[in-house]
């Protein structure tokens, strides 16, 4: 396996970090960047000249990852040569979050095959309900197929997310790509490090992932009540104070970020289903707790390629972590970096939503606010 990995800012143009050339033909592209530059139709073309045969795709984001840089108004770019890999997509429409699940099931029916050992998604960051996409993905393959990727960003606006699929640039769209055959290893873990604060409340009415109360009362007006000040920011204030979501059968909890506001209904929309009869506790930043979450991802990851380095490490981080953690930004990136080898190849992207089984279960799930790292490597 052979990576290739350029960077395309504003500022300096096209630069190619990779060292050497790669002779072979490249069979998969992964582009992620800002939602203004996936829409420059010259940058685009550039891309698809570039590498003419193989499978491109990618999203747009609330910043990008390139090495142990975040960037912002970037586009990253990866192209990878398999060994004996091969790789298949998929792709389909999705303009009624109440279908993300029939979406799910459409790509895995489309990917499913004996020698099928990995499958990355990449979806529209508004249009979907993340939680559904993954259970419809997971209905339709056995167990030990496992799923990553994370949901489209556009910085901190909300207001339109794009996906890459097969070189063209859309929205309301959802990608997949299944890995085939028993010489490419995946790795992949997903943590936080929120602390919860206030009280544990019963999720008393809601219908997806709308919320209206908890404890019977409005779920807004709790918000609003706990945020103080920063309640005038929402939702994007939302997103320096997730929701801890656990229902009655697990121990554990899956943070939920706020994706809108109804004031008229007095609701909040979360990036993935807040059941009734859950429990929700709120959630606030600890800076330190953060960066070991993303050092503990990677430790997952690269323990399950055997610790060796990674030809490929893709990293999704939330928005959130992004918005709290400012001028430390990097620092988590880089803890991730000092596990995974300085000969990796890193790239990825903040999102609105990360997908990944976690560290307390074998499936898949929709994760906000945490950092997830794929690893990948080709065994020659």
């Amino acid at each position: 396996m052979k990576v290739e990995q350029t960077v395309w800012t504003q500022e300096k143009g096209w630069e190619k970090l990779s060292s050497g050339d790669i002779k072979e033909e490249f069979q998969l592209v992964v582009i992620f960047g800002a939602s203004g530059q996936l829409k420059n139709v010259q940058l685009m073309e550039t891309i698809s000249e570039r590498y003419r045969n193989a499978l491109i795709i990618g999203c747009s984001t609330a910043g990008e990852i390139c090495g142990g840089r975040v960037l912002d108004g970037s586009l990253v770019v990866v192209a990878v040569h398999f060994e004996k890999t091969m790789i298949k997509s998929s792709s389909a429409e999705i303009t009624d979050n109440k279908k993300s699940y029939q979406v799910g099931e459409k790509l895995a029916e489309a990917l499913i095959a004996d020698d099928l050992i990995h499958m990355f998604v990449l979806s529209d960051g508004l249009a979907v309900n993340g939680t559904d996409l993954v259970r419809g993905l997971v209905s339709r393959l056995p167990n030990h197929i496992k799923i990553t990727g994370g949901l489209a960003g556009d910085g901190d606006r909300f207001q339109e997310t794009y996906i890459v699929s097969d070189g063209a640039v859309q929205r309301n769209k959802v990608v997949a790509v299944g890995f085939y055959g028993h010489d490419l290893k995946v790795g992949y873990g997903s943590l936080g490090g929120w602390d919860p604060f206030g009280p544990e409340r019963v999720i008393t009415r809601s219908r997806g992932n709308e919320l209206f109360e908890m404890d019977g009362c409005s779920a807004l007006e709790l918000y609003e009540k706990y945020l103080g000040k920063h309640a005038e920011g929402l939702p994007a204030t939302g997103l320096l104070f997730p929701l801890s979501i656990r229902t009655k059968d697990n121990d554990y909890g899956v943070v939920r970020t706020i994706l809108s506001v109804d004031r008229k209904k007095k609701s909040l929309t979360f990036a993935g289903d807040v059941p009734e009869g859950a429990y929700a506790r709120l959630m606030k930043a600890n800076f330190d707790r953060l960066i070991d979450g993303a050092e503990g991802a990677a430790r997952l990851s690269h323990v399950a390629i055997g610790s060796k380095t990674p030809d490929l490490a893709i990293m999704i981080s939330c928005v959130g972590r992004k918005m709290i953690l400012k001028q430390r930004i990097e620092e988590e990136v880089e803890s991730a970096l000092e596990v995974l080898g300085k000969d990796a190849v890193v790239t990825g992207f903040y999102s609105y939503g990360e997908l990944a089984p976690s560290a307390k279960a074998l499936n898949c799930e929709l994760h906000n606010q945490t950092m997830t790292i794929t690893t990948f490597h080709e065994v020659i």
